[in-house]
């Protein structure tokens, strides 16, 4: 039986409706440690950028909602705010690109604070992920009953009021509409979930674009900056000439990284998804390794002699728990594909 426009338009305002009183749900349940309404504790987390966010994290232990927005709070300005001191230490376009940096803040700040207030669970790309996969997987599965309710103390099985209006609305539909509503509701979510990964997907790629440009034509910035009592700067470089060996392995990592989420954004199934990192990761690996063995750094430009002898050390440390990190990464990818390939 083919629907007509109207009785599909009708079917999708219920469904609508549904999804919005179930969000509702996802929002209120379980009420918050703080006795706030939910949604205004979540814009609280973002009113004070990623220190609030600490804050409501470590005090608020009912609402799961409360706590995804307090991780994200945490992951994105704690994040920005990184980038932002790194960029100041540039000198030159250091300052301009901080500043693109301050602005893009200002703008997730008030969209997060608005976007909480309204009982949204707005997920900035990749931060909202990180900050999404750290909080319970019955939450995570969008259940209200399977997550936010047991952390109130109630049992599973338990059901909200929030069902009532689906249960009735269904059983006055004829089984066509019931039909087509499911297959509405079944169609939606890979939908969203597929605009989340292109959304995360074009963060990475972009990310990586800025780096391949930093590393290739703006690496002199990479130095130490010492201070002369006329009050002008004098830029020590920190890279020596045996950098431009190692830039065309780097610069073939970020070019592949960058071909490999463009596949992603065209064609990702899981199999080819977590080949993809998997091949990334072992890169990854190529790469550190081969700045360990090239190790273009000259530290003895540091006027501390003591910094100067113990910062080669340091960053070997650094490279080769980097290393380790990918290396463990991609092997618990591999398992987890095999597992799943197997079943």
């Amino acid at each position: 039986m083919t629907l007509s426009p109207e009785e599909r338009r009708k079917i999708y305002e219920e469904e609508k409706a549904r999804i919005e009183a179930q969000q509702k749900e996802r929002t209120t349940a379980g009420g918050s440690s703080t006795d706030l309404e939910p949604n205004v504790a979540g814009l609280l987390c973002y009113l004070g950028f990623w220190i609030t966010g600490v804050i409501f994290l470590v005090i608020e232990q009912k609402s799961q909602f409360v706590r995804f927005h307090a991780l994200q709070s945490i992951v994105t300005f704690g994040a920005l705010a990184v980038l932002g001191l790194i960029l100041r230490l540039m000198p030159f376009v250091g300052s301009f690109f901080a500043a693109i940096v301050g602005v893009i803040s200002i703008v997730l700040w008030i969209i997060l604070m608005v976007k909480a207030h309204q009982g949204e669970l707005y997920k900035v790309p990749l931060a909202g992920q990180v900050a999404e996969g750290i909080l319970p997987v019955e939450w995570r599965a969008g259940n209200p009953e399977a997550g936010a309710d047991r952390s109130a103390g109630e049992p599973a099985g338990a059901k909200g009021t929030a069902e009532q209006p689906e249960s009735t609305v269904t059983s006055a539909l004829s089984p066509s509409e019931k039909g087509a509503k499911v297959e509405m509701r079944q169609d939606d979510s890979p939908r969203r979930a597929r605009a989340d990964s292109i959304a995360g997907y074009s963060v990475v790629i972009f990310f990586n674009v800025a780096l391949l440009v930093f590393f290739s034509f703006f690496h002199r910035y990479i130095a130490w900056y010492a201070a002369n009592p006329d009050g002008s700067i004098t830029r020590l470089p920190l890279l020596t000439a045996d950098y431009f060996t190692f830039l065309p392995i780097l610069v073939a990592a970020f070019v592949i990284t960058i071909i490999a989420y463009i596949v992603l954004i065209t064609y990702d199934p899981y199999w080819l998804r977590e080949t993809i990192q998997i091949g990334l990761a072992i890169i990854g690996i190529v790469v550190i390794t081969n700045l360990l063995i090239i190790f273009p750094f000259d530290f003895g430009v540091i006027p501390n002699a003591t910094v100067a002898s113990f910062m080669p050390g340091v960053a070997t440390i650094i490279f080769v728990l980097m290393a380790v990190g990918l290396g463990v990464g991609a092997l618990v990818r591999l398992i987890k594909l095999m597992v799943t390939v197997g079943r």
